[in-house]
């Protein structure tokens, strides 16, 4: 794949819309700890997410007929579950299920932005096979 210094290298890049790009990437940057690659006028700001990548766009008016954040939710991968969640709590994020250790090796905790988008931040604690929790690898 040719790189381009235009778009982030993640294979997959989620794009969000909000209504403000800018207090949406300061928001996202304060709570998540994420940092700004590169804006684009008044519309877009790409986002760094760890080894990942974020793309915040404009909310153009009457866009969307339902409410943000239906039907969609991120999941980022972070070093420490707990203290993440502290530091997003402190920046304003609603912590809706608070840092749980799960059977298959990840502890997590799920948060909603201003915007109403749903977040799961995953720390891995254990190398767990899948089909010890009732799982079924296909391609690992």
């Amino acid at each position: 794949m040719l790189n381009n210094k235009s778009i982030q290298r993640a294979t997959v890049i989620p794009v969000l819309a909000y209504s403000n790009v800018h207090q949406a990437a300061a928001w996202l940057s304060a709570a998540f700890g994420f940092t700004v690659r590169l804006r684009i006028g008044d519309h877009r700001v790409q986002l760094n997410v760890g080894d990942g990548a974020l793309t915040v766009r404009e909310l153009r008016a009457n866009e969307f007929n339902a409410p943000l954040g239906v039907g969609c939710s991120i999941t980022i991968r972070v070093d420490d579950a707990d203290a993440h969640c502290a530091h997003a709590r402190a920046h304003g994020a609603q912590i809706t299920q608070e840092p749980t250790t799960h059977p298959y090796g990840e502890r997590q905790y799920n948060a909603t932005d201003f915007a109403g988008y749903a977040w799961t931040f995953s720390q891995s604690v254990a190398d767990v096979h899948p089909q010890d929790w009732g799982g079924t690898a296909e391609n690992l």
